[in-house]
C-alpha cells in the first residue's frame, strides 16, 4: 500500500494534501524566520467536508547538518 502527496511550497509555507475517498490528510507547514526549522499541523477528514485536527510537528535543521 501506498499513499500519494501533492505539495506546495510558497512564501515560507509548505502545504502537502491527499485526497483519498474516507480519508483525506492535510499539512500545512511554516518555515521560521531564521530558516531553521518549520513548525507544522496534520489535519485529517473522513468526509472531505469536516477536517480535524491530528497533529503538530516541528522540523528543526540540526546544527552540524
Amino acid at each position: 500500500m501506498s499513499r500519494v502527496y501533492r505539495m506546495s511550497f510558497d512564501g515560507g509555507v509548505w502545504k502537502m494534501w491527499r485526497d483519498a475517498p474516507g480519508f483525506d490528510q492535510r499539512f500545512t507547514g511554516t518555515l521560521g524566520a531564521d530558516g531553521r526549522g518549520i513548525q507544522a499541523t496534520w489535519e485529517k477528514s473522513l468526509d472531505n467536508e469536516t477536517w480535524e485536527h491530528d497533529f503538530d510537528m516541528i522540523y528543526t535543521k540540526r546544527a552540524d547538518g
